[in-house]
């Protein structure tokens, strides 16, 4: 079967499952090593290191998506980037505009290599200024593995950052399958090296030190499949277009996601950061620990929508209405059978399985998880929605989630400190935030425009 933004059908969505159930699984396996061998407070530790990485990624601000968004219509026949829509193409249109194609690559290098510079920046500076005083004090495990851990956790988010393009390339080429034949390498490797290491008492430098391996091995096989012998000899042949221009229409909508990326980090990650000062880290950690699990269940009811995820662009691009309804229906039906049956088997059998394999740490009350699934389960609905939005290259939630991630901090610090809430008042705050708009905005924009 031929592959590309056209062809995306049944193969690439089985690929994407057993990718997703790849990553489920592997977390399933490295966890129990993780809960065994590592103490409830270097739990924590570990949970604010993700939220940190996390947070480094909001440095792209945006471009990641645009910048695969446009490549997909680049690869779709489009032969000029706009700021705000996007060029309609017909048959007689779908030739690829090579200097086009070359400058976007041009624009894409010089924009992550800046990018990782600011990152090597503010995590050398603030981030380590944030570890030490807000972490580092009230921590009884070894410090030398955690700052060890932390200069690698550096190194390697500044080098992801630096070659994120590639999960542009293969996003907007259509490249569904191989990409996700990518992770699943990439992610055994990752499996492997943790648990060797973390079993042999290298501590969180065992997680460090398997992520980097992992990131350096899907580098070099995502610029195996992207550059191929044809692409190398029609991008060589050409002179590119300039990448300033390039960067000029990408810019405003980048920067409208990034902003939008902004917020949605304040929702959804603040939490653990903000609620380090207030609580112990054990309870960080189990926190943590519910809310990542929580965070899977709902990306495997994602699997469906992040497979298609190229094709929107391409169905924007030619106009059909018809098959945008049929993948947004068929999107939202599989988030919710996914995050029921899995979600109650996480509420009923969860802490069940954290007691089989004597896990240090354990998931929150069943009350507290069912709230989680609920407030996950809106959030990402909205954020499918979001999703049709911005492939017809608009971007009209910037501001309301930097309200939401705004109003997050202020419940945050009141219900964590005044109101005492302790770990009820991380699982309400962003809840409430996203309910009071974007929960139900963008949804019902979607359908309406669907219904035509």
């Amino acid at each position: 079967m031929k592959e590309g933004i056209e062809n995306i059908g049944k193969k690439d969505v089985i690929w994407s499952y057993a990718s997703t159930l790849f990553l489920a699984g592997a977390g399933v396996i490295l966890l129990p090593f993780i809960l065994h061998y590592l103490s409830d407070e270097t739990v924590g530790v570990w949970q604010i290191f993700q939220a940190i990485t996390t947070l480094v990624l909001l440095l792209d601000f945006g471009f990641r998506p645009s910048f695969a968004r446009n490549i997909s219509y680049i690869l779709s026949g489009v032969k000029h980037l706009q700021r705000v829509g996007v060029e309609n193409v017909n048959d007689t249109q779908t030739d690829i505009d090579y200097s086009l194609l070359k400058g976007t690559l041009h624009a894409m290098r010089i924009f992550y290599r800046w990018l990782a510079l600011g990152a090597l920046l503010v995590l050398g500076v603030g981030g380590s200024v944030y570890l030490h005083f807000e972490v580092m004090s009230k921590y009884s495990g070894n410090h030398t593995d955690a700052w060890i851990a932390w200069a690698m956790l550096i190194l390697i988010n500044c080098y992801n950052l630096y070659t994120l393009y590639y999960d542009s390339l293969l996003l907007g080429k259509g490249y569904v399958k191989r990409s996700q034949q990518i992770t699943i390498i990439g992610q055994s490797v990752y499996l492997l090296v943790a648990i060797l290491l973390i079993y042999l008492g290298c501590g969180l430098t065992a997680i460090v030190s398997a992520q980097l391996l992992s990131i350096l091995i899907r580098r070099l096989l995502s610029h195996k499949v992207f550059f191929t012998k044809e692409m190398k000899a029609q991008l060589s042949a050409i002179k590119p277009q300039s990448s300033r221009q390039i960067l000029n229409a990408i810019f405003p909508n980048a920067l409208k996601v990034g902003l939008t990326l902004l917020g949605g980090f304040c929702v959804n990650q603040s939490a653990i950061l903000i609620g380090a000062h207030y609580l112990t880290l054990a309870d960080t950690g189990a926190y943590g620990v519910t809310y990542r699990v929580i965070t899977l269940i709902s990306g495997i009811g994602l699997v469906i929508y992040q497979t298609c995820v190229p094709k929107l662009a391409h169905e924007r691009v030619n106009n059909n209405l018809k098959e945008l309804k049929r993948l947004y229906r068929l999107s939202i039906v599989s988030l919710l059978i996914v995050m029921v049956v899995l979600g109650v088997a996480l509420m009923f059998g969860g802490n069940w399985a954290m007691r089989l394999i004597h896990s240090q740490t354990l998931f929150l009350p069943r009350d507290m998880i069912m709230v989680m699934l609920l407030i996950q389960f809106l959030e990402q609905n909205h954020s499918i929605a979001a999703g049709f939005i911005m492939a017809d290259n608009k971007v009209p939630f910037c501001i309301p989630s930097l309200l939401s991630g705004a109003a997050t901090i202020v419940l945050l610090y009141l219900m964590l400190g005044p109101l005492n809430m302790g770990i009820w008042g991380m699982i309400l705050a962003p809840g409430i935030a996203q309910l009071a708009y974007q929960n139900w905005k963008w949804p019902s924009v979607v359908i309406k425009e669907l219904r035509g």
